[in-house]
Formats: structure tokens, C-alpha cells, sequence
């Protein structure tokens, strides 16, 4: 699926499918579905004529896939027939009926039967549903780009902002008369919610229409990431590059092919200053100017001027009630009208908002640290801050203040607030990956996933409270599943970050709790390199490097690291693991994250063999090499979470003695490896497993028979495992089994006869398994079962006078992210 960018292939579709689930409004989904099939038999009908002459009539296609488009062109256009013919209503409800089933096989049909690359209609098809889909509704657009990797949507703006109103018509006129607009001004000043608000605004989207892109280029900026992005996002074919120009040049085609469709508005979001800053940015600007593409624009957000590249824009800082009015937002959520409690003196406020100096960031940081607190508190804040000084006047300034924010957290909450620092900038941080850090570093109890899991979410919620960081779900009623946090993520401004580093940086290297290292190409610290290195004291340790780096790593040493970060990208095929971490004898937690173009595969696997206190693996991005081929015992690994990671070599390995090797693994977490074909059966010999979880992974279509021996098995997920058409009879051997997701599952026709015999579960969540038809009798005897289903399911319970049921008409669609 190459041909459109699988990923976001999959997001369109899973828009598409809305209509069939939406039980509440049938009628109105109808005619949307109507219009949708009629609008794809248009579309092709020419592929059908062009098969059938070059064919012959009478022989007919010989390719499979080009009988069933025209198997189903013909029976779509008969039944489109049908249904205008019908007069009487039964009639009409009945084709109503066929008329959505094929449509939901049709779409379905293009997802998993047709070789897309031989139709370049098919490509049309999504093109045009998925336009209609954010013209129809208005909801829409936003949602499909903001959920997977190769999304070029502009986020929506917060909800409530203040002073952008003359900016947003200032900026607009330039964008109209200029080919690149610069939007310049210090960090925590609201440039990046400007434009945001800016691609929303109906006259900007009337004109560019879907040809609107948004891209984050932060302070290192990958090139040819952004670009794959952007070929993604567009439904076309990634093209191979090897190096940035190579990139640049296939981009400047790209939007030469778009611009014939409507003018092209680029957004490229942080970019940073070069070496002279005076001179040129850090990111190529210049060679984007120049694609010479009619009413091409280009709009630039920076903290630098650029002055060289098109017209700057200066993003003024908050005054007088527009700063005291988004700051009493903050303070006093609770006033509708942000009126002050009696308790405080006007002044105090009307000072702590002049010493934030107009900065939207640090306005919203500060009010919320002081929401609810007493007013001696705000006293104090205003004493530490020093006397008289406004925080423009400094560079560290704004970091300064928005330091004093932190006193408001307890010492745990402060400690994860620094935590975040440790990933990359304007990257989305997984939660996932957050539960496994904390869980090891601050509560270090047994295993008990979900409790942890509830720990890590209650602290980002406060954390989000203070707007300290932003929480984001990828998926719509993803957490409402209790321990699945697969879809949800961290977002943080990059001062924040740098507020988080600095407060990690209070201490002399050697004494730091977390040592967190940006590596720019093969460029080490002095003081990694000396003969005689400091021991490293820090519990956690944080390494991220760029594409120039060589991968020879210098010796270090870190015995007290329990959790070690590695966030990379690379040029070549291979990420070798660093031999320092052998003698890391406390480490319990590894996350290993590929933020490059490319999947490498990981060498010298075999050091994590000596990691005896080992716990946890989270690895995104890679491929994992035969395992056959390391044999790496991990004794005490409890956790292994594997992200878009290439994994069939490794499961496929042979003479694999699993229990061996993984004697104590209670969880496995598997989620979007495209190269999973199928479970290996020695998966069944990991008799510890308490968890395991599948998620969109489309191409297993059964699972071992052996799946009856993991009698610990308390958790089975098998979200959207899209081509699975079954569950094992021995799945009724889970005893101790009390939760099962098989949502997504649409090819799944039945269920397990002896599905009865799962006498502890308590829950089971069922949405959009379309083709299940009826339920095992036996089910019956599971008397404490909470069903959670769609409302077209909802009467296989109720003929079964099931009386624990929860109905969830706001059906969850993004279901194939």
C-alpha cells in the first residue's frame, strides 16, 4: 500500500467506515454512504472500461483483482438501480440495507484484496473521499493528519487565546502579497499558536484548501524525514533519497503537482538560526524560496528575523488587560468573568503580571502554579523573583520565572517534570514510555501494570494542569480502556524542556540524579574522552544523537543508571548498542527510539545479556536482529513493548528456547510491526505471561492453538488486528483471564464454543467486529461480564437476555492507526 502511504491510507479509511457504525443516525449516514458509492463507481468506471477491451469481452480479466472491481462496479451499479426504482419505504429500507454492506466491502476491497499499485485510480478514490469527508461534516480534517506518522495537518489552536486578533490579520495580508512570511519572536511568545489559528481561518482555507502543511523543523531538522512526511500526508509514493538535496528536489515536485490543484501554503514551524544567524537559519530556506511554484507560500515561524528570506513579522508580547486577562484565566479558572477574590490585593497581581513581562507561556505557567493558593503564597513568589526586575531584561529570565512555577510541585512531581527533558525536542513522548520509566524510578513495588500506570497518568494530569505539558490522545476512547495508554502522549513547549534540563543541571556532572546528553555528530564532551573519566552517579541517562553520528561509542562509566534513554537517527543500516551499557548492573529500564528516515537493525544485541537487573524494553522503530543468532538470556525481564518495529526475523527464528531465555516476562506489547505475520508457537511456553497485546497489526490471521497453555494469562488484546478471523478453542483454558479486546476485529466471524469456560472475565470489548454473527451459548455463564460493543452488536446480547451490557454508540473509527 505503498502507492498511498500506508499509514495514512488506513486513516482515511477508518473515517470512511464511520457512517456504517453509527446506529444514532442511520438515516443521515445513508445518504453520505449514497453519494460515496456513487461517487467511487464514477471514479471507476474508465479502470473498468480499460480492463474489459484490453481483456476481450468475451475471455474476461484474467488478474483476480481486476474481476473483483468489476465484479463489484457491476453489482454497486445495480444495486444503485435497484434502489431509485424501489417505491414503496420497505422496499427502500431494504436496499438501504445492501447498499451499505457494499459499501463497507468496498472499502474494504481496496484496503486488503487490490495491488493499489496497478490502480492508480484507487489512489483518486481516497483522494476525493477524503476531501469530501472535510467538506461534509467540518470535524474532520482536523482528526486524520493528527494521528499517525505521516500527518502535515496544523494542530488545532487552544481554545481560549488573547491579542492575536490584529497579528492574525496582519500576518494574512503579508501571506497574500508576499512569497515568504517570517514570524518572528522569543520563545513562549505565541508564535506557533498564531499560525495555527491562522490555517484555520476561513478565508486562508478557502483559498489553499487541502494544500495546507505543517511541519515541525525544530532546532536539528531532518530533511528527509519531513519530506517523507509530506509525501505521506498527500497519499503518494515515498521516493527514495539519499541525501537532503535529493530530498528537496522530489519535495519541489511534489508541490508543483499540488499547486495545480489550488495554491500551496507551506508552514515550517521553530526553525532555528545557523552558525550567523545573520546570515542564514539553520534550515534551508533559501532552496524553498527558490521552487519557483505559482502563489507558492511559505510562513516561517522563528525566534529569529531572517530579514533576507521575506517579509518579517514581529509578534509583539501581551500589555496591559490582554496580559491580566489571560493571566486571571489561569489563576481563576473558576470566575466566568476572571474577577478577583476579595482576599488579594490588586497590586500583588497586577505585579506578578508585570514581572512575566507579556509572555503568553509564562503568564499561563505562573497563574496556574498560583491557582488556589493563599495569598502569602503569591507574596513569596514576587520576593524570589529579583527586586524590580522584569524578565525581558535577561536571557535566563524567562526560564527564571517560569522556574518559580516549579514550587508549587511536590519533590516526586517535580522530578518527573524534569523526566520529560530527557526526550527529544518537539517530539510526542509516549506515555507508555513515561509508565515504565516511573514505575522503576519511584515505585518500585511488584509488578502491577496497571497500578502503575494510574500513578504515571495521575502525575501528567497534574502536570497538564499547571500547563507544564500537554497531554494528547491519537486516538479517539483509546485510554478509556484501563491500562492502555498505547495512543497517548506528551507534547511540551521547548522551554519547557530547557526549564527541565536546566533544573537537572543544578548540580556538578558527576553528582546530577538524570545526565542528559544532546550529541551533535561525532562530537563528545571533554569530558567523555579524557583518560581519566568521572563516575557517573545519575539514575537515569538520556543520549541523543543525529544522522553524522558514527556510532563509536567511548567508554563510560555509569554503574547506578536504572534507566537508560537512547533517542537516535541514523544514516546507515545499523544502531549499535553501546558496550558501556555491560556494566550498568542496575539498569531496569531501556527505551531505544528511532526518530530517523530509515529502520536499522540493532548490533550487538548480545550486551543486554549481562544487564541481569533488567526489567523493561521499549524499542520503537528498529529491527531486531535473529535471536537465534545472540541467544540473549534476560533472566529478570519482566516487559518488552515493541513500536513500528520490524520483527518477523526475530519471532521467526528457529530452535528458540524461549522459556530459557525469558524465563520471568509477564508482558509483551506489540504494536504497528507491519512485518507480523503470524505468533510463533513458542510464544504459548511463556507460561509467566500476564499480558500480552497485538495491536494493528494486519496481517496474522490466526493465532497458536497453543495459546491455552498460558494459564497466567490476566490481559489479551487484539485491537485491530484486521485479517485475525478467529480465537483458538484453547483460548477456553485462560482461567485466569478477566479482560479481552478483540475491537477492530471485523473479520472475525465467531466466537470460541467454549468461550464459557473463561470464568474470571469481566471485561470484553467488541467494537466493530462487523461480520460476527452470533455468540457461543456457553457465553451465558460468565454471570459478571461487562460487554462493551457497538450498537449493531448490541442485540446478539440482548436476544440472549444478557443484561450486563454497555452500549457505546460514540463508536471509536480511527480504529486502524
Amino acid at each position: 500500500m505503498e502507492i498511498v502511504g500506508e499509514a495514512v491510507l488506513e486513516k482515511v479509511i477508518g473515517e470512511l467506515i464511520k457512517p456504517i457504525f453509527d446506529g444514532g443516525k442511520k438515516a443521515a449516514a445513508f445518504g453520505e454512504i449514497l453519494k460515496r458509492v456513487k461517487s467511487i463507481l464514477k471514479l471507476i468506471e474508465p479502470t473498468v472500461h480499460q480492463i474489459k477491451q484490453s481483456s476481450g469481452e468475451r475471455d474476461g480479466p484474467k488478474e483476480e483483482s481486476e474481476k473483483q472491481l468489476i465484479q463489484r462496479y457491476e453489482e454497486g451499479k445495480k444495486l444503485i438501480q435497484n434502489h431509485y426504482r424501489a417505491h414503496w419505504l420497505f422496499k427502500k429500507r431494504k436496499y438501504e440495507g445492501k447498499i451499505t454492506a457494499f459499501y463497507e466491502s468496498l472499502i474494504l476491497l481496496f484496503k486488503f484484496r487490490m495491488p493499489l499499485e496497478q490502480f492508480n485510480t484507487i489512489r483518486k478514490i481516497l483522494a476525493l473521499l477524503q476531501s469530501q469527508l472535510k467538506s461534509g461534516t467540518g470535524e474532520v480534517s482536523g482528526q486524520i493528519g493528527y494521528l499517525g506518522s505521516g500527518d502535515c495537518y496544523a494542530p488545532e489552536p487552544p481554545a481560549f487565546t488573547v491579542g492575536l486578533d490584529v497579528p492574525l490579520r496582519e500576518v494574512k495580508e503579508l501571506l497574500f502579497k508576499e512569497s515568504v512570511v517570517v514570524v518572528s519572536a522569543p520563545g513562549g511568545c505565541g508564535k506557533t499558536t498564531l499560525v495555527q489559528k491562522l490555517c484555520q481561518d476561513p478565508y486562508v482555507k478557502g483559498k489553499f484548501k487541502d494544500n495546507i502543511f505543517f511541519v515541525t523543523v525544530s532546532k536539528v531538522p531532518n530533511i528527509k524525514l519531513m519530506v517523507r512526511k509530506l509525501f505521506e500526508h498527500n497519499h503518494r509514493p515515498v521516493p527514495e533519497f539519499q541525501t537532503d538535496e535529493d530530498a528537496i528536489k522530489e519535495l519541489k515536485r511534489l508541490l508543483t503537482e499540488q499547486a495545480e490543484k489550488a495554491p500551496v501554503l507551506l508552514v515550517l514551524d521553530d526553525v532555528w538560526g545557523g552558525p550567523d544567524i545573520r546570515v542564514e537559519p539553520k534550515f534551508p530556506l533559501q532552496k524553498f524560496k527558490e521552487f519557483e511554484i505559482p502563489e507558492f507560500r511559505i510562513l516561517v515561524t522563528s525566534r529569529y528575523k531572517f530579514r533576507s528570506f521575506g517579509s518579517a513579522y514581529k509578534l509583539d508580547l501581551l500589555h496591559g488587560e490582554e496580559a491580566m486577562t489571560l493571566f486571571r484565566q489561569s489563576a481563576f479558572p473558576t470566575d466566568g468573568d476572571f474577577t478577583l477574590d476579595e482576599d488579594f490585593d490588586e497590586d500583588i497581581v497586577k505585579e506578578i503580571v508585570k514581572r512575566c513581562g507579556g509572555f503568553p507561556l509564562a503568564l499561563q505557567v505562573v497563574g496556574r502554579s498560583l491557582c488556589g493558593l493563599p495569598v502569602e503564597i503569591w507574596e513569596s513568589t514576587l520576593l524570589e523573583w529579583s527586586e524590580g526586575q522584569s524578565i525581558l531584561e535577561s536571557g535566563e529570565g524567562l526560564l527564571d520565572c517560569l522556574q518559580s512555577s516549579l514550587a508549587s510541585l511536590n519533590d516526586k512531581l517535580e522530578e518527573c517534570f524534569m523526566d520529560l527533558g530527557s526526550f527529544p525536542e518537539d517530539k510526542k513522548i509516549p506515555v507508555t514510555a513515561l509508565i515504565d520509566m516511573w514505575a522503576e524510578l519511584y515505585k518500585p513495588d511488584k509488578y502491577k501494570p496497571d497500578k502503575n500506570g494510574v500513578h504515571a497518568s495521575s502525575r501528567l494530569i497534574k502536570l497538564s494542569l499547571q500547563n507544564l505539558l500537554k497531554l494528547v490522545v491519537t486516538r479517539k476512547g483509546a485510554t478509556e480502556v484501563e491500562g492502555c495508554y498505547d495512543d497517548a502522549f506528551v507534547l511540551q513547549h521547548d522551554l519547557l524542556r530547557e526549564l527541565a534540563i536546566r533544573q537537572s543541571s543544578q548540580e556538578p556532572m558527576e553528582e546530577r540524579k538524570r545526565l542528559i546528553l544532546d550529541l551533535s555528530g561525532n562530537k563528545l564532551p571533554d569530558w567523555w574522552t579524557e583518560g581519566k573519566q568521572p563516575c557517573i552517579k545519575a539514575r537515569l541517562l538520556s543520549i541523543s544523537t543525529d544522522e553524522m553520528f558514527s556510532s563509536s561509542w567511548c567508554d563510560m562509566q555509569a554503574p547506578e543508571v536504572e534507566v537508560l534513554i537512547l533517542n537516535f537517527q541514523t544514516r546507515d543500516n545499523n544502531y549499535t548498542l553501546p558496550e558501556f551499557m555491560k556494566r550498568m548492573d542496575k539498569l531496569k529500564v531501556l527505551v531505544l527510539t528511532n526518530y530517523g528516515f530509515s529502520i536499522p537493525e540493532l548490533t550487538n544485541f548480545s550486551v543486554l545479556g549481562s544487564l541481569s537487573s533488567l526489567k523493561r524494553i521499549r524499542l520503537e522503530r528498529v529491527s531486531i536482529p535473529a535471536l537465534c543468532n545472540t541467544m540473549v538470556e534476560l533472566k529478570n525481564l519482566e516487559k518488552i513493548t515493541l513500536v513500528m518495529c520490524k520483527i518477523n526475523q526475530a519471532f521467526n527464528s528457529s530452535a528458540i528456547q524461549m522459556p530459557v531465555m525469558l524465563p520471568n516476562l509477564k508482558e509483551i506489547n506489540i504494536d504497528s510491526c507491519n512485518d507480523l505475520v503470524g505468533l510463533p508457537e513458542w510464544l504459548c511456553d511463556l507460561v509467566q505471561l500476564r499480558k500480552l497485546s497485538i495491536s494493528n497489526c494486519h496481517k496474522p490471521s490466526t493465532l497458536p492453538e497453543g495459546m491455552g497453555r498460558l494459564g497466567n494469562l490476566e490481559v489479551l488484546r487484539l485491537h485491530a488486528c484486521t485479517k485475525l478471523v478467529g480465537l483458538p478453542d484453547s483460548i477456553a483454558s485462560l482461567h485466569n483471564l478477566t479482560f479481552l479486546d478483540i475491537s477492530g476485529c471485523f473479520r472475525m466471524r465467531e466466537l470460541p464454543k467454549q468461550m464459557g469456560e473463561l470464568c474470571r472475565l469481566r471485561k470484553l470489548y467488541m467494537r466493530r467486529c462487523s461480520r460476527l454473527r452470533d455468540l457461543p451459548p456457553s457465553i451465558m455463564r460468565i454471570k459478571q461480564l461487562k460487554v462493551i460493543c457497538d450498537t449493531e452488536k448490541a442485540h446478539l446480547w440482548e436476544d440472549h437476555n444478557f443484561t450486563n451490557l454497555t452500549i457505546d454508540e460514540t463508536t471509536d473509527l480511527d480504529w486502524l492507526v
